[in-house]
């Protein structure tokens, strides 16, 4: 147990130098439809890329065993036979992207469970015949249950897990402590974070100590129809409380980030300087623990829930790539779409590492107006966006990059 407990002291430290560092690059490693592709594989063989292009975490869909072939109906938390591949395919892969100093992190589905038998009022509410087999205490009794009532919202139609019972919380952290010591996974993404209380979040990652956590804290943006408000600051503040309940231990996907820029490369791009001249998401207000991004499997991919206008997205990439926060790079953008894409945006990537941009980096806004936006980050880098026409004043300004309506400098 000793070596565990070094182990334990060390993801703590490491923890802090993440989150104080900001210098990650995620890679959202998936999307939608990756389970009919023999994924675990096929991640393996880019693996060298991602090191090469500057990843430093990948995030992998929810690797346990599920109900439905994505991943996100688990069962059976302790089997690591998926529809993404086998138990022996996922451990190659893991131990490939360890020696290419890129963390995997684990997709945490804690919110609901699908039961294996019926219990009380003949719903399927016990867990029997696999591991962690709760019965009916476990699940909430808004959902079917005999536990509390939610400390958050319903995910419908499945068994929601209640956290206010002692014996599914050390429970949980017995599972976490495995996905993270035994089976090798670093960093933690929490599914639906808004479906149970943050301190529970607090209380899981103090249990078991990955290296760097993210919540999906998703709700809506403040809409007049479809008009989207200007003023995005209540949305942005649900998002921050989350983090401060977590007892600031979790970054959280800033969706409010999301929701206005794909709003303002369509020719409004007076939206990304807020009232008091400051980028108007999340990273305008607490950048060190947001994590920025155009889409993932929900919101774009084949579900487009709510997708990022594809012929803006270099624009997207080069706005979320040289400002502060987090930035993450979705799958689809990075290998689907082409050599062109790729290298354009690992191009932005190796600018903000070689510039020292990093999740604390300053801004300075210089122009947001309907086809122009531009701005100078840790007086390093500046950008521009947009069809208008713009240059830095100074002789010192080399141009680094440029493509569609985007350009970015360094000095």
């Amino acid at each position: 147990m000793g070596v565990l407990g070094n182990d334990q002291d060390d993801g703590v430290q490491q923890s802090q130098i993440v989150l104080r560092n900001g210098k990650e690059i995620l890679l959202q490693a998936f999307n939608w439809e990756s389970h009919k592709h023999d994924w675990w594989r096929n991640l393996e063989r880019k693996v060298p890329d991602m090191a090469k292009s500057g990843i430093t975490s990948a995030w992998l869909p929810p690797a346990t065993h599920s109900f439905a072939p994505e991943g996100y109906l688990p069962q059976n938390l302790y089997s690591l036979n998926s529809s993404y591949g086998s138990e022996h395919l996922l451990k190659t892969l893991l131990n490939k992207m360890k020696q290419n100093n890129i963390r995997p992190m684990a997709d945490i589905v804690i919110n609901h469970r699908v039961g294996t038998t019926k219990g009380q009022g003949g719903r399927y509410n016990r867990y029997d015949g696999v591991p962690l087999a709760w019965d009916e205490r476990a699940v909430t009794s808004c959902t079917g249950g005999r536990g509390n009532r939610s400390t958050g919202d319903n995910f419908n139609g499945v068994p929601n897990i209640d956290h206010t019972q002692d014996f599914v919380r050390r429970d949980i952290i017995g599972w976490l402590k495995w996905l993270r010591y035994t089976v090798g996974f670093q960093d933690f993404r929490f599914d639906f974070a808004r479906g149970y209380s943050a301190k529970y979040v607090k209380e899981y990652i103090e249990g078991s100590k990955p290296i760097f956590c993210v919540g999906e804290y998703w709700d809506s943006c403040n809409y007049k129809g479809s008009y989207l408000e200007y003023n995005q600051d209540s949305h942005r503040q649900r998002i921050i409380n989350w983090i401060d309940a977590t007892g600031q231990l979790s970054t959280a996907f800033d969706f409010t980030t999301k929701g206005i820029l794909q709003e303002a490369v369509k020719g409004q791009l007076w939206r990304l300087r807020d009232a008091q001249g400051k980028p108007p998401g999340v990273i305008g207000w607490w950048p060190s623990r947001a994590v920025t991004f155009l889409d993932n499997h929900d919101t774009g991919s084949t579900q487009g829930h709510w997708p990022f206008p594809s012929n803006h997205v270099m624009e997207g990439y080069a706005y979320i790539l040289t400002h502060p926060g987090i930035p993450s790079i979705f799958y689809d953008h990075f290998y689907d779409w082409g050599n062109v894409t790729h290298d354009q945006i690992a191009k932005l990537i190796h600018i903000r590492k070689e510039q020292e941009i990093h999740s604390r980096s300053s801004v300075r806004i210089i122009e947001a107006q309907a086809n122009l936006y531009a701005a100078i980050i840790g007086e390093k880098v500046c950008m521009k966006i947009g069809s208008g026409s713009w240059c830095p004043t100074g002789p010192d300004w080399k141009l680094a990059a440029h493509g569609h309506q985007y350009a970015v400098w360094h000095m």
